[in-house]
């Protein structure tokens, strides 16, 4: 909390509801602040009573039972600056979780096994472990045979990264599925194997997932079931194995990996989805692979012919498509609505082109606007791509679940689906206040900013979001000082708020280098919370500073 005198809102918001002669607010009167002021319609008395027993408690060390409980000023302040009582997103689960699953956009990992880059780092069930941790849904394993042929391994195929046992991944899975989230894990397979190993792969999912295993009904599911129906369900999504080229089978050699080729059409073989094509150079699939193609829920394959072959809809069963970046740019400029009419009921993939060897991202607004569900993420990437990502995913209690917007999942009465690119009025409007922050001093050392001098800083608010509604703001630099005090409001018109994501950042200002990086958030707009909020920051990696937070206002129109 900050040593600084409250801001004249918060003052004046306290005096406004607390009893002007004893200067105190008792927990009828906090109540209609949380109700009226903070715009908490959920807020009950018993809510109230137990924000003012925590604060008491914290700030006084004893309440006593005879008393009635009132808060001060600067217990006021406390609360209002404290970011587990005041935080600005909720972190309950409050969609609805009964939709099919392609109604929602599920938080995606790409190579989810590798430690760092592409083409050289290690493979390894760690980064499984913490992704899952951190509430991803989806989760990729490339499978390829062992040095002996005999068992699989999981690696990036074709480099020089290290292989970790399959097994070992799907044991860390069953462990970690649901520590985040109860809502299904997928796991995505890009499978280079001979037909003994996908008879073994079988059998290992099985031995390891038991019970928890979703086994479809019929061979193709017309529409995919919830997040609801398949709570701690593991759920597995591949191309079925139809036949496989062994003449010539060396690591996998012609199967053709996701991030190879982008034909001229902008489909991408993925998945090994390149062995559909010729039928005489293929043998038949041994006895046992049949049970492998039992697991497969979510059917992943690429249809023969283009684009628009491959986003046709197809009454009789919902699939899943992966386009790498590249080919989603090239889609949405040509087929943008066919896209969206795609996303209602089929899967569409999206991972990061093959050039981005050392595990960047890309920017996932455009997949989003146009209903991709998987928007692939390298979770070892770090950046301004996977701050987003983590913004979006902070939406319905971190869940991993999110429901799209109802304009990309209807069709008007006249066939038509929402078009991306025509110009929309602004829908709403946000208006955020900057009052101040306090921490650093706390989180990092007294030089870290400047070697001789408090840091300079300032910050940078700004929406990712539709191309229209994208915008950054900054406020002006409080020299000298680790308690920066700003006071300065920024309006944002949204035309779609319901995908607009408020990127926050702090920097020291330094005029003979580059600024220094002081913390970062991004705040899912559409469940944002109206009111006076305490914002915590996070550095670069995700991970939240202990002490560094700001204190935001939030009013929509």
């Amino acid at each position: 909390m900050s040593t600084d005198e409250p801001p004249s809102d918060v003052k004046e918001a306290f005096l406004k509801y607390a009893s002007a002669a004893a200067a105190n607010m008792t927990v009828e009167q906090f109540h209609s602040f949380l109700v009226e002021f903070q715009g908490d319609q959920t807020a009950s008395m018993a809510d109230a009573q137990r924000i003012v027993e925590q604060v008491l408690q914290r700030r006084h060390h004893v309440i006593s039972k005879l008393t009635k409980h009132s808060l001060n000023l600067d217990d006021f302040y406390y609360y209002l600056f404290s970011m587990d009582l005041n935080p600005p997103v909720s972190d309950q689960v409050h969609q609805d979780m009964r939709a099919p699953l392609s109604h929602y956009y599920i938080y995606t990992s790409h190579n989810t096994y590798l430690t760092g880059n592409q083409l050289s780092s290690d493979s390894s069930d760690v980064p499984i472990i913490n992704a899952l941790k951190s509430g991803v849904r989806v989760v990729e394993l490339d499978l390829w045979p062992n040095s002996e042929e005999d068992d699989i391994d999981v690696l990036h195929g074709r480099t020089l990264t290290t292989p970790v046992e399959f097994v070992r991944c799907l044991k860390s899975i069953k462990e970690n599925a649901f520590i985040a989230s109860p809502y299904p894990v997928i796991i995505t397979l890009e499978d280079h194997l001979t037909p003994d190993l996908q008879a073994k792969a079988a059998e290992n999912i099985k031995e390891t997932f038991g019970d928890m295993l979703f086994f479809p009904e019929a061979e193709y599911l017309q529409e995919f079931p919830s997040p609801e129906e398949l709570k701690y369900r593991i759920i597995i999504s591949t191309k079925p194995p139809k036949e496989y080229l062994r003449s010539k089978n060396v690591k996998g050699e012609n199967s053709s990996s996701e991030d190879e080729t982008d034909d001229e059409d902008g489909v991408d073989t993925s998945e090994s989805e390149s062995s559909e094509s010729d039928d005489s150079d293929y043998e038949s699939y041994a006895t046992g692979v049949s049970e492998y193609k039992r697991l497969i829920a979510i059917h992943a394959g690429k249809p023969k012919g283009g684009l628009k072959e491959a986003l046709k809809v197809g009454a009789d069963k919902a699939r899943r498509l992966s386009l790498s970046e590249k080919a989603l740019k090239k889609a949405t400029k040509s087929h943008g609505m066919d896209v969206i009419r795609f996303t209602q009921k089929n899967m569409l993939r999206i991972y990061p082109k093959g050039t981005r060897v050392n595990s960047s991202n890309y920017n996932p607004m455009s997949a989003w606007l146009h209903g991709a569900q998987m928007v692939a993420f390298n979770m070892q990437g770090y950046g301004k791509s996977l701050s987003l990502m983590y913004g979006m995913f902070r939406s319905n209690g971190g869940c991993g679940y999110v429901k799209k917007p109802d304009f990309l999942l209807t069709v008007d009465p006249h066939g038509k689906v929402f078009d991306p690119n025509a110009k929309l009025p602004v829908k709403r409007t946000l208006k955020v206040k900057v009052y101040m922050g306090v921490g650093w001093n706390l989180d990092f050392e007294s030089t870290h900013f400047h070697l001789y001098s408090p840091p300079d800083f300032y910050a940078r608010i700004g929406i990712a979001g539709a191309p229209d509604d994208a915008i950054i703001k900054r406020t002006e630099i409080k020299e000298e000082t680790w308690s920066p005090v700003w006071n300065e409001e920024f309006t944002y018109p949204l035309t779609i708020p319901e995908l607009a994501l408020l990127r926050i950042e702090v920097y020291s200002y330094n005029i003979s280098d580059k600024d220094v990086f002081g913390g970062q958030n991004c705040l899912p707009v559409p469940e944002v919370k109206a009111g006076i909020h305490a914002v915590p920051l996070f550095d670069r990696k995700g991970s939240k500073y202990s002490s560094v937070k700001l204190l935001l206002r939030f009013e929509f129109s």
